[in-house]
């Protein structure tokens, strides 16, 4: 007999799901470490106690402006310590944080805005047309604070200035009570607001240190280099649960170099970052230049590493690589490969192409299209359900309908996993393909071309053929300064995989076309070859 809303199970009546506001995390820090630096930007630099106090500032100047539990607050900035403390401050009211990546247009934060239902806006000073166009779009934004001086608005520093020493108690919030939309990277069609709460992220922080980084202390010390608007902020918010040290790089693009000199100054023991950023960092030069033997946890997500790739960087960094994968809708947490998994060498062990097992506490599925599980080693579509699963996206019940099954999420990914429960992606189902009646997964064909040596990117797609229905063209990157054609790439490649898998085109670019969080995307590639013809 299943328990019914109201009822009593087992003689203890239910009761509201109250649990920890996550403004806490800094809370506890600053009430343990207070004196500590816990952010540290060029030559700037706070305390743990700092930052809470300029949270609590900035919290109460929010309240005093009508900023109240629920509320969105639409965040369009630079990595800072302003963008960083805004995610607490609403946090602390029971708003909901809304970050933008800045790189986006105009017009795409104002879609954001508007399908956010935003009240608030805090922007930096660099971008006054992303607040026009949100206010045009948008009449219920009702406020905006810049962060640095713009005529006509009031300004982050500021409030927390004439704020200074005040605090107010946190809101109280319920498990699934609402603390981030966190925007998907629209590759498919427009972003949605994935809706985080405080009690989803309250697992999602314990799961990280368990899974990604155990043993984390206030000794450690972490290094931002990714916007802290998506995967990067989750990180860093499991860095305030354990008062470990933030180093924000000064440089807005990356700079490799700089990298390297901040991890070996301040002796930096975890990153999290993208394979294409873990890529660039140790092919350049500078990497055996500078000291990074603090290093314990590299954390690369967002996509699946190259196998070659993959082995450089152990080359290079030795064996504190950590893979995850998930989706912002599960905010991360599906599976991991743990550093002592990493292996340089091929073989047995090596595991090639997994992207590891379950994270504790999460259930990986995978099934057909009617939603049943299929064997060990059949492909099909990644499902998932736990604690870390997101509620759902914010009013937009198709996409909701579309995403759930039998309480099941579905990722929209297809994979396999074996006997053991590794898992296997084999790629986007929106990604595969159809020749010849054959079902093609471009992640096995982009596996193989990159174990070119001259080879430094691919993407593999399907583009419509009248004879075939589809047929597979490869854009390759070369290498500076290698010559690879087309007749003797495809020469290379034959007898490495079954011919019907054989791109039938393959051509050459400069790069290939990244969204703004460093991830090559099949819908840019598709829209640059429509474009060059």
């Amino acid at each position: 007999m299943s328990a019914q809303a109201g009822t009593v199970l087992g003689g203890v009546a239910p009761q509201t799901t109250r649990v920890m506001n996550l403004y806490n995390f800094l809370n506890q820090a600053a009430r343990r470490h207070g004196p500590d630096l816990g952010f540290v930007w060029g030559d700037k630099a706070w305390t743990w106690a700092d930052m809470r106090r300029r949270v609590d500032a900035m919290a109460v100047a929010l309240a005093r402006l009508g900023v109240a539990k629920g509320d969105r607050v639409l965040v369009q900035s630079k990595n800072c310590n302003q963008m960083f403390e805004s995610m607490f401050a609403c946090f602390k009211l029971g708003a909901v944080w809304v970050p933008t990546n800045y790189r986006q247009t105009p017009d795409e934060v104002a879609y954001l805005a508007k399908a956010s239902g935003a009240t608030t806006m805090i922007c930096h000073a660099d971008f006054p047309d992303h607040i026009a166009a949100c206010r045009a779009a948008s009449p219920e934004l009702a406020r905006v604070i810049t962060i640095g001086a713009l005529d006509g608005h009031d300004e982050y520093d500021a409030l927390v200035a004439s704020h200074d020493g005040e605090s107010a108690p946190a809101a109280g919030v319920e498990r699934d009570d609402p603390c981030w939309f966190f925007f998907t990277s629209g590759t498919t069609g427009r972003p949605k607001a994935a809706v985080l709460t405080h009690g989803q992220m309250a697992f999602v922080i314990t799961n990280h240190l368990c899974d990604l980084m155990p043993g984390t202390t206030n000794a450690d010390v972490s290094l931002v280099v990714a916007p802290l608007s998506h995967g990067a902020g989750i990180h860093q918010l499991v860095q305030v649960a354990r008062a470990v040290k933030t180093i924000l790089p000064t440089s807005e693009r990356l700079d490799v170099e700089q990298v390297w000199s901040l991890v070996a100054l301040w002796r930096v023991s975890n990153i999290f970052t993208v394979p294409t950023i873990l890529k660039m960092l140790t092919e350049h030069e500078s990497v055996d230049r500078y000291d990074h033997s603090s290093l314990r946890h590299v954390i690369y997500a967002g996509a699946p590493m190259y196998r070659a790739d993959q082995k450089h960087a152990l080359r290079k960094l030795g064996r504190v690589l950590v893979q995850y994968f998930g989706l912002g809708e599960v905010t991360g947490n599906i599976t991991v490969l743990p550093c002592h998994l990493h292996e340089e060498e091929d073989g047995d062990a090596a595991r090639i192409g997994t992207c590891g097992f379950e994270r504790t506490g999460i259930q990986v599925s995978i099934q057909d299209d009617a939603g049943e599980e299929v064997e060990a080693g059949q492909t099909g579509e990644i499902c998932v359900c736990g604690p870390a699963v997101f509620a759902g996206y914010y009013d937009n019940p198709e996409a909701n309908a579309k995403s759930f099954r039998n309480g099941w999420f579905r990722t929209g990914d297809l994979g396999h996993v074996d006997a053991e429960g590794f898992l296997y992606i084999t790629g986007r189902a929106s990604d595969m393909y159809i020749s010849g009646g054959s079902n093609i997964y471009p992640r096995e064909i982009e596996e193989k071309i990159l174990m070119h040596p001259d080879l430094a990117e691919v993407a593999v797609l399907g583009v419509p053929d009248p004879t075939w229905g589809e047929v597979g063209v490869a854009v390759c990157v070369p290498r500076p300064g290698a010559e690879v054609t087309e007749e003797g790439l495809l020469r290379w490649l034959d007898g490495k995989f079954a011919r019907y898998k054989m791109p039938k085109r393959v051509v050459f670019w400069e790069e290939l076309p990244k969204s703004a969080y460093g991830k090559i995307t099949k819908k840019m590639v598709r829209e640059e070859l429509e474009r060059r013809g």
